[in-house]
Formats: structure tokens, C-alpha cells, sequence
């Protein structure tokens, strides 16, 4: 074997090595994810109980149920109550990202009215518009029937609307439109908030990213609601996008395909 032979076959067995022990710890990294996953999902599982039966005493107390409470007595529990649907919002985030991880955020496909669920939505979310004097205007055409879980689809609406009221200034303004594009039903929500500063909008739909701009107004927050929007419209077959511009608002919509 020739000088240049063995310089090859050295190299070439360096490069094997270098490459098992690249397999090797890949595959560490993804025992460890998968370990990370399982731990957030037991972890989110044994509060959820606990926390549901506090909201519910909590309700009870508020209402009156158990007894007279002062008005004092009565905002503070209300404080609680808001901070323990906080802590329920985030449990639910992580089971549903711990889920999305693991391949088992299971669809159940169902055909429904879209505009309906929308307007769901928007009821749930009525004292939080009131509270902030917020302006919603909604645009929609009659639309025909569409196959989707629509579990997945309200949370996707919870979350993207939840946006637009969190991070709009009071009296701001927030549009809905829904309308049909070809063979896909799309959904526009637009508002004139804070926006997403340009150099981080990159990592929008990443887990746990959060605008410099919103975190030095609003502390709260798990970053992760973008990054479960994203996965449940890609699980339909359908497409999100978004515009945004700092101090003048954004434009989130998702399309969904009428034949899945």
C-alpha cells in the first residue's frame, strides 16, 4: 500500500468514526427530547385536575354559592380566579405541544359551518372586547360546508384572536374576514396593535418566541400559542400566513381546503 493509500485509508476511517459518533449522539439527543416530551405531558396532566378544581371552588365562591362574600372579598377571588385560567391556558399549551411532538394530536374530522365556530369564538372572547373598548368588525359571504376537527380549529381561532385583543391598544380595531379562495376557505384577522418587529419575525411560529416589543408591555404569555396555529392548520392540509409592521398592526389568515 502506497503512502497516499494509507493517508486515504486513514482519513477514511476517521471519517467513519466521526460518523458514528454523530449517530450516537443524535440519537442521545432524541431520547432526550422524547424523555423532555413524556415529562411535560405527565407534568401538565397532574396539574390540570387541581387546577380545574380550584377554578371551579373559586366560581363558587365568586357567584355566591357558599355563602356571602364582601365586594372586597369579592376582587380579590377574582383576581385568582384570572390567575389560575392563566396557569390552566399554559397547562393546556404544553399538553398540546408535548402532543404535537409525539405524533399524537389525534383529528377527528367532522363537517361543520365555519362561520359558525368563528362566532363562537368571537362570544367567548365579549368582556375582553368590552374591557379594552376594542372595535371588531366582521366580513363573511355565505360559505359551504367544511370538513375539519373542530376542537383543533376553535383553539386555532381562540389563539389567533386572543392575539389581536392582547395586542391591541385599547380602542384599537380588529377585522374578521372570511371568505372563499378557489377551493379553500380562508379566514383574515387583522388588527392595528403593536405589530411583530421585522428582524424577529423569522422565528414567529417557533415554540416560545415572543416580540421584544410585547414583552415589555404584556409579562404574560407562553409563546407558544403561533407554533400550535401552525401545526393544527398544516395537520388540515391547509396554509398560514402573516403581515406585520411595528406600531401599526398585523394581518394573520389560514386557508383550509374544502376536500381533505
Amino acid at each position: 500500500m502506497t503512502q497516499r493509500e494509507k493517508e486515504l485509508d486513514r482519513i477514511a476511517k476517521l471519517l467513519i468514526r466521526r460518523d458514528l459518533a454523530l449517530t450516537e449522539a443524535n440519537e442521545r439527543l432524541t431520547a432526550m427530547d422524547k424523555a423532555k416530551s413524556e415529562f411535560i405531558a405527565i407534568a401538565a396532566h397532574q396539574l390540570r385536575t387541581p387546577l380545574s378544581g380550584v377554578k371551579w371552588t373559586l366560581k363558587m365562591m365568586i357567584d355566591g354559592d357558599i355563602g356571602p362574600i364582601t365586594e372586597e372579598q369579592k376582587k380579590f377571588l377574582q383576581k385568582s380566579y384570572q390567575t389560575n385560567e392563566r396557569m390552566i391556558y399554559l397547562v393546556n399549551d404544553l399538553l398540546s405541544v408535548a402532543h404535537i411532538e409525539e405524533g399524537r394530536f389525534v383529528y377527528e374530522l367532522q363537517e361543520c359551518q365555519l362561520e359558525d365556530l368563528i362566532a363562537e369564538v368571537i362570544a367567548g372572547f365579549k368582556k375582553n372586547l368590552e374591557a379594552k373598548q376594542l372595535d371588531l368588525e366582521i366580513k363573511r359571504v355565505k360559505l359551504p360546508k367544511i370538513k375539519v376537527d373542530q376542537e383543533k380549529i376553535r383553539l386555532a381561532l381562540q389563539n389567533l384572536l386572543d392575539n389581536a385583543i392582547r395586542y391591541t391598544p385599547n380602542k384599537g380595531r380588529i377585522q374578521i374576514e372570511l371568505k372563499q379562495d378557489n377551493n379553500n376557505l380562508k379566514v383574515i384577522i387583522k388588527d392595528n396593535g403593536w405589530g411583530i418587529p421585522k428582524e424577529q419575525q423569522a422565528r414567529l411560529f417557533t415554540k416560545f418566541f415572543r416580540g421584544s416589543n410585547i414583552i415589555k408591555r404584556d409579562t404574560e404569555g407562553t409563546g407558544l400559542g403561533l407554533y400550535i396555529v401552525k401545526n393544527i392548520i398544516e395537520a388540515h392540509h391547509g396554509q398560514i400566513g402573516f403581515g406585520s409592521e411595528e406600531n401599526r398592526g398585523s394581518i394573520f389568515w389560514f386557508s383550509l381546503p374544502l376536500t381533505n
